[in-house]
């Protein structure tokens, strides 16, 4: 090993002195070089980089203006000269251009601001920038140009400011170019700035159909800046509009509103001539829509209450009660829609019987209904789900389904929780018309009204509900219960929840006065006030707005009464009370209908009979149970 070793050594000295030692040295050597000039030549570029724009600006300071523009020239000629290799390079340029552009920008801007804002007179400093820097203010000045003649199509901006702005730029080096064509077009621009403000108008609040329209209309009358002006926007609009105008299409089609949907992909088919798909959607709306014409004559409108869900509770139950004779049952629900619809009946939105947008008058209104078709409101009656209630076999509460299908929620005789869309007459009228798409007439559904003293909905949706929901329990012999502020909150979001739904699917929203007032027609005003200030803080602050009251029992107060005045300036338009025979007539900055009040006391009404018979209605469990 000893040997060994030593011949190994012997041999690697002998190697240092040969010709693979030198390769290597050299090598190495050669390495060194080239890694220094790489560094040197990088550090020339990184100084030359972090210097250009600094040198420039400071040139554009001192007034330096030729040299300004040669440095600009410069980079801009390498950026030219550039082979695809050097992309990485290239792409330093291009930004250091864009930061002396921007610096010129800034400049150019300042001045024209303040000759608009000040009517500022430029200066012999700033008339030779302007004209020194040639195509890097020309550039900005054109846009500034073009961008006050938009303001004052817009209205934005008056006359004699935009002839001054012009007087002050025009005369500065080739800055004429740009200004005369559009001094020329002055005239022509205010005589089309009303219409463009109106197309402007309707797009502000999301009407694109219209201002397309308008802006269309516009362009087929004017050349020049204003015809090129209103080509972009038609450009600009069509593209902003598609996916949200398409979107809302198919919502119409699918929540059953196929007459809008018809007139809305109408106008876009003219808008977009050739897209398919608004071809493909006009062609299913038209195929479930027919005639419309106008409707003069009575209105039926037809009001339950909570249904009857499970009839073994109501008639067979050990909490069997008397007051199962103010509910309808399911069955009974489905066969008045059943020969409701037989009839030629077809659900309408009382609101489309007024133009409302202004609080202080009303205007009626012509309602519409397909050919063949009668009109008709239902309304769903305090639907807070008073627990006295219970024993009648009604639901306990409305929840959404995983599908976010409105349901209703009942414990049966048997004491099992229960959750199904046709337990209440909310998703039994939705199954209906899902079945039956002509029941209405471009997605109308019905009108939920909700008073508030003990729920909404069936949730506790504030502290003031507590005590009469532990009252109304007790009487019920049911345990009370004492909900947390954060189990209300949770309540009112599964509330805000629901209302989405239902106003999403065609339904609309009513009060019923908070404490559910009996006669509000012998009540004093001030407990009226003092009522509707706690509807509208507890219940309305989950509604939204909200137009109609549901005067329980058919108290209706007289419309110029002074308490009737004082709902109709919170905000309450249309009004039901009470009739079994279908009557509406308006007032004073309001609606009047009477209701038909549906319940088992009532179907026998000789007023009924156009509506639906009598024996065909009534539910077998009634009479089958009627001994126990």
């Amino acid at each position: 090993m000893t040997v060994f070793s030593s011949e190994y050594h012997v041999g690697e000295d002998a190697r240092k002195g040969g010709k693979g030692y030198t390769a290597a040295a050299v090598l190495c050597a050669v390495m060194l070089l080239a890694l220094s000039l790489t560094t040197f030549f990088i550090g020339r570029k990184n100084a030359y980089e972090k210097d250009t724009v600094p040198s420039f600006e400071k040139a554009l300071d001192e007034g330096r203006y030729t040299e300004a523009l040669d440095i600009y020239r410069g980079i801009q000629d390498e950026v030219l000269k550039a082979s695809p290799e050097e992309q990485d390079s290239n792409a330093t340029r291009i930004r250091m251009l864009d930061e002396m552009e921007n610096i010129v920008r800034t400049r150019v801007d300042a001045l024209c601001d303040h000759i608009v804002s000040n009517r500022y007179i430029l200066t012999a400093s700033d008339i030779n920038f302007l004209n020194s820097m040639r195509e890097l203010t020309s550039s900005v000045v054109s846009e500034r140009m073009y961008g006050i003649c938009e303001d004052f199509l817009l209205g934005n901006i008056e006359k004699p400011v935009v002839m001054y702005f012009f007087e002050q730029l025009q005369p500065i080096g080739n800055f004429s170019a740009t200004a005369n064509p559009l001094l020329r077009e002055l005239d022509y621009i205010e005589t089309a700035t009303g219409d463009v403000q109106t197309a402007e108008k309707a797009l502000g609040t999301g009407d694109y159909i219209s201002a397309v329209k308008k802006y269309t209309q516009v362009n087929e009358n004017y050349d020049g800046f204003v015809g090129d002006y209103c080509d972009k926007r038609v450009k600009a609009i069509k593209a902003e509009m598609y996916e949200p105008m398409m979107s809302e299409g198919e919502h119409m089609i699918q929540t059953y509103k196929f007459y809008s949907a018809e007139k809305l992909f109408s106008d876009l088919a003219t808008i977009f001539p050739e897209d398919e798909m608004i071809k493909g959607n006009l062609l299913t709306a038209t195929s479930h829509t027919s005639e419309v014409r106008e409707y003069r004559g009575p209105i039926e409108v037809i009001c339950v209450r909570s249904l009857i869900a499970d009839t073994d509770t109501a008639f067979a139950g050990r909490y069997h009660s008397n007051n199962t004779d103010l509910y309808l049952t399911v069955s009974e629900f489905e066969k008045i829609l059943e020969n409701l619809y037989s009839r030629d009946y077809v659900l309408v939105d009382p609101e489309n019987l007024i133009e409302a947008s202004d609080p202080t008058f009303l205007l009626e209104r012509n309602l519409k209904v397909p050919k063949g078709k009668k009109p008709l409101v239902v309304v769903i009656e305090n639907l807070q789900y008073n627990a006295t209630a219970y024993n009648c076999g009604t639901c306990r509460r409305l929840v959404l389904n995983d599908e976010y299908q409105v349901c209703g929620e009942y414990i049966n005789n048997a004491g099992e929780t229960v959750v199904s869309r046709t337990a209440e007459s909310i998703g039994i009228l939705d199954t209906f018309v899902e079945k039956h798409p002509d029941f209405t007439y471009d997605g109308a559904k019905g009108i939920i009204s909700v008073s508030g003293y003990e729920a909404c909905f069936g949730y506790i949706v504030s502290q003031d509900e507590i005590d009469d929901r532990n009252n109304a329990l007790s009487t019920a012999n049911l345990t009370p219960v004492n909900p947390s502020a954060e189990e209300i909150t949770y309540n009112r979001d599964r509330v805000t929840d629901i209302v989405n739904v239902l106003k999403d699917n065609g339904w609309k929203l009513a009060s019923c006065t908070y404490n559910y007032i009996e006669d509000c027609r012998n009540t004093e005003k001030q407990i009226l006030m003092d009522d509707t200030e706690k509807w509208l803080d507890q219940i309305g602050s989950l509604f939204g707005e909200v137009h109609m009251l549901v005067y329980p029992n058919g108290n209706y107060i007289y419309g110029t009464d002074d308490r009737a005045v004082y709902y109709k300036n919170n905000g309450f338009r249309i009004f039901f009370g009470g009739g079994a025979t279908p009557y509406y007539t308006y007032g004073d900055n309001y609606l009047y209908l009477d209701r038909a009040m549906m319940s088992y006391k009532t179907l026998t009404r000789k007023a009924y009979e156009e509506l639906f018979d009598y024996n065909e209605i009534i539910d077998s469990a009634r009479t089958q149970n009627s001994g126990t």
